[in-house]
């Protein structure tokens, strides 16, 4: 009979799966910026990619921390929310709409990590894992201020100039 899979077996695996989705996100935040129309978008997506390697670091030490090598493992939620991040690009570009869908899609990436981020600090919590549950509530408090800004911005003109 297979061994059965305890909660630290899950919170490695859903370690593994924001790697993954992280490495992801840092690969495609260039793009986002490149396609961003407004200065203020730009410049928020090319600070988040910056954030975002603090973020990998973080994680590289919690994977040290459990004595593992710091792998990800395929997140199929993170590849469709950047497929639909470039889709977005190809349908939209040069279009006042444009900005306002970068937004959302970076919105439901933000989402996403902050799901996953507070769910991990939850476990480390239970597992008795202090110094990792710290450092990824560190991340989680990015990702919301991130979130914040992004929704700030949306409403702010984005949204505006798209309607």
């Amino acid at each position: 009979m297979p061994e059965k899979k305890q909660l630290n077996d899950l919170f490695l695996d859903t370690l593994k799966d924001i790697y993954f989705a992280e490495r992801q996100i840092l690969k495609n935040l260039p793009k986002m910026a490149k396609a961003a129309q407004s200065e203020e978008l730009k410049a928020a997506f090319t600070k988040h990619r910056e954030e975002t390697e603090g973020q990998i670091e973080r994680l590289q030490q919690i994977f040290e921390m459990l004595g593992k090598r710091a792998q990800g493992k395929p997140c199929d939620a993170i590849n469709g929310i950047i497929a639909e991040g470039e889709e977005i690009i190809e349908e939209y570009k040069g279009s006042d709409a444009l900005d306002a869908g970068l937004l959302a899609d970076g919105q439901a990436v933000e989402h996403y990590e902050m799901a996953r981020y507070g769910t991990l600090k939850n476990w480390a919590n239970q597992l008795g894992m202090k110094d990792a549950a710290n450092l990824l509530d560190q991340t989680l408090q990015e990702e919301k201020k991130t979130d914040a800004l992004l929704t700030k911005l949306a409403d702010a003109a984005v949204n505006r100039k798209a309607a």
